[in-house]
């Protein structure tokens, strides 16, 4: 039996004050609500944890809903008859900052949150709804109204685990989710007995108890007046009284109670892509806003709404209740080797490990590969692609901080021994040599020992779909994968990469990236509940993770080398450390690193500088302009670049003199553009 989905589009808007995107012609919005009602005892849905414990209707149906959001052409016969699905992350939208270089927006608008257009003249619908059930219904997020697991009436009542990082000082609360938009499983009372409280410096540091009156469920507010801090009694929140330290890692284990259903999300994503694609009314008779005008569905998803696509493809979703194909293809972006930690009681669905900040989180685990392979622990052999008939084509991309923080190696390499997989047929996997996981974005604090890698994927993530839309409609098949390979040495054990970064006066390397041991969370983990707090690493039972090989610049040597890579003005890193006072050494989070080159070559022996400087490769500024122009012309010579981005690279080199001191070297942020 399908689900009834009915779709209640409340609003519908003007996009970008009527503005024509070339042939597509104008677009609008189409605002409202997807509405489900879903048989639990339908096989398809078997894999959602607790649904038998959800409330049923008078139908013995499972009712909940999404926020929904569509973005179409007015004159559907003038788009590309091609559904973009964008996987919102975190409740926000991602797909026009992604392609568009638009800013992000909570409501998107104006002409400004159309970026440069390139999906909107591309002529995609673009579709947004809500799927996360563990986000509070703030204003501008897309958010999924899921229903709570019951067990005679009675809210489900469990242990769980919350971990904090702040890099700030004058911290002395958080929220039990540690994110403001999240929503807090909150302490089932005030009393911190039940409790137990740690804090240590370093992932590998013995945990510190923090003793009952060193804390409290409780939220502390600081009067910047008089410096007085009042607190109040919350269950949904912890305090420490002496403050939380900068960089250091806090734990807190506690009993809880609420859980909803959160495996229903991606279902929801499944029931509604459905419906826009094949029927031409909803299940209240209501007429669908896009039937007979969609051919393709693609799915997109960056970082956790990556993670949320390998998932949904994994669990067998990508064949609806009648069989048919969901998504014809999917990109995802930046996923590494993970997959989503979402479909379990007590979901914390934005959660994931790096190598400082929740490292033990279990969002990474095997099968970590589109192929399959034997697992070397359990001798399981698993894959994220296992239903061929269903399984939709693959562009993967990803970059230098997935293979650093997130184990991205594994990817594409034997958990046994390290060696090479084969890619499947219908996957592209692509590297994107030298640039940081947020792209051109930069974090938020200063925390990192080296300025951070801006240098955009923007151009990168546009050819690739490009690629995708080609394969998918053509049978035209992308240029073969680009990766590190073991086999020619461009990727290598973590050891000896570091021993071939040159040594740059003032740059502290890496002791290693993130591990991936093999975590125990509990006998009953593989039915979606995690027992063990904290869980326990068996002795000898750790993945092998391997990074890519650098040149003498320090540069990535496999992969999509940008023109920033191909005629570099520094060296670019997926990794940033650490600086004192925030846990000095670690990782830091997913931030790379920009390393600059001396100008002149007297500059550069002067501070013992064992790169080139910029003078000694480009000699002038035409030089530089043409170096970039070429490395363009090879990137669309083989269909890795679109011609209005290499344009776009030329045009920025021919601004930038990198031989003028006054012009401050960084890459040659594209993504503003």
């Amino acid at each position: 039996m399908k689900t009834e989905v009915r779709l209640a589009i409340t609003r519908r808007l003007t996009f970008a004050g009527g503005h024509s995107f070339g042939p597509s012609g104008p677009y609008e919005r189409l605002v409202g609500r997807a509405e489900f009602a879903l048989d639990p005892e339908d096989p398809t849905n078997r894999n959602v944890v607790d649904l038998d414990k959800a409330p049923r209707n008078g139908r013995g149906l499972v009712e909940f809903a999404a926020d929904l959001d569509i973005l179409k052409p007015v004159a559907l016969d003038r788009g590309n008859s091609r559904i973009l699905y964008d996987v919102c992350n975190r409740g926000n939208r991602t797909a026009l900052t992604g392609f568009n270089v638009a800013p992000p927006a909570l409501d998107p608008s104006t002409l400004a949150h159309a970026g440069n257009g390139f999906l909107l003249r591309q002529g995609y619908t673009v579709v947004w709804s809500g799927w996360q059930g563990d986000l509070l219904p703030l204003e501008g997020l897309l958010t999924a109204d899921l229903p709570e697991a019951l067990v005679n009436g009675r809210r489900l009542q469990g242990r769980v685990r919350q971990e904090f990082v702040v890099d700030q000082e004058g911290i002395y609360s958080l929220p039990l989710s540690g994110s403001p938009t999240a929503r807090c499983q909150e302490s089932v009372d005030l009393d911190t007995s039940h409790a137990v409280f740690t804090r240590r410096e370093r992932e590998a540091d013995p945990r510190q108890p923090l003793s009952p009156n060193e804390w409290a469920f409780a939220q502390a507010e600081k009067d910047p007046r008089t410096g007085q801090v009042k607190v109040t009694s919350f269950p949904s929140h912890c305090y420490v009284k002496a403050g939380i330290r900068p960089g250091w890692i806090y734990e807190l284990i506690y009993d809880t109670a609420g859980s909803p259903v959160t495996g229903l999300g991606p279902v929801g994503i499944r029931d509604l892509l459905s419906v826009l694609r094949h029927e031409a009314w909803d299940a209240a008779g209501e007429p669908n806003p896009l039937a007979g005008f969609v051919e393709k569905v693609y799915g997109y998803g960056a970082s956790l709404s990556a993670r949320a696509l390998r998932q949904f493809v994994y669990d067998g979703y990508n064949r609806d209740p009648l069989g048919r194909r969901v998504f014809d293809a999917v990109y995802p972006h930046l996923s590494g080797s993970g997959r989503l930690f979402a479909n379990v009681r007590f979901a914390q669905i934005g959660r994931f490990p790096r190598q400082h900040e929740e490292h033990q989180w279990p969002s990474e685990r095997y099968p970590f590969a589109y192929s399959a392979v034997p697992d070397p622990f359990t001798g399981k052999v698993d894959s994220v692609l296992k239903d061929p008939p269903s399984d939709p084509l693959v562009v993967h991309t990803h970059t230098s901080s997935e293979y650093w923080q997130r184990h991205a190696s594994l990817g594409h390499t034997d958990p046994r021994t390290g060696d090479d997989l084969g890619i499947p047929g219908t996957v592209r996997m692509f590297f994107i040599a030298g640039a940081q996981h947020g792209g051109a974005l930069a974090p938020l604090e200063d925390v990192g020992q080296q300025s951070p890698n801006t240098m955009t994927t923007s151009p990168f993530l546009r050819a690739s779909l490009v690629l995708m839309d080609r394969w998918a409609s053509e049978g035209k098949a992308p240029p073969s994968s680009r990766l590190p390979r073991r086999g020619d040495e461009t990727l290598a054990a973590p050891e000896a990469v570091l021993a071939c970064f040159p040594r740059v006066p003032g740059v502290r390397l890496p002791t290693a990236p993130s591990h991936l041991p093999r975590y125990d969370y509990g006998p009953e983990f593989d039915d979606g509940l995690v027992t063990e707090h904290p869980p326990k690493a068996p002795p000898g039972q750790e993945y092998p993770v391997q990074v890519p090989q650098v040149d003498a610049d320090g540069n990535e040597i496999a992969g999509l080398r940008s023109p920033e890579i191909e005629t570099p003005v520094g060296t670019h890193t997926g990794w940033n450390l650490r600086k004192a006072g925030f846990a000095e050494g670690e990782l830091y989070s997913l931030t790379g690193s920009f390393i600059p080159f001396a100008r002149t070559r007297a500059e550069r022996e002067a501070t013992g500088d064992p790169r080139l400087s910029i003078e000694e490769r480009y000699r002038t500024h035409a030089g530089y302009v043409r170096a970039v122009a070429r490395a363009t012309e090879r990137l669309v010579a083989e269909g890795l670049l679109l011609q209005e981005d290499a344009d776009r690279y030329v045009e920025a080199a021919m601004k930038r003199n990198p031989l003028d001191r006054a012009v401050p070297l960084r890459p040659l942020l594209l993504g503003q553009t």
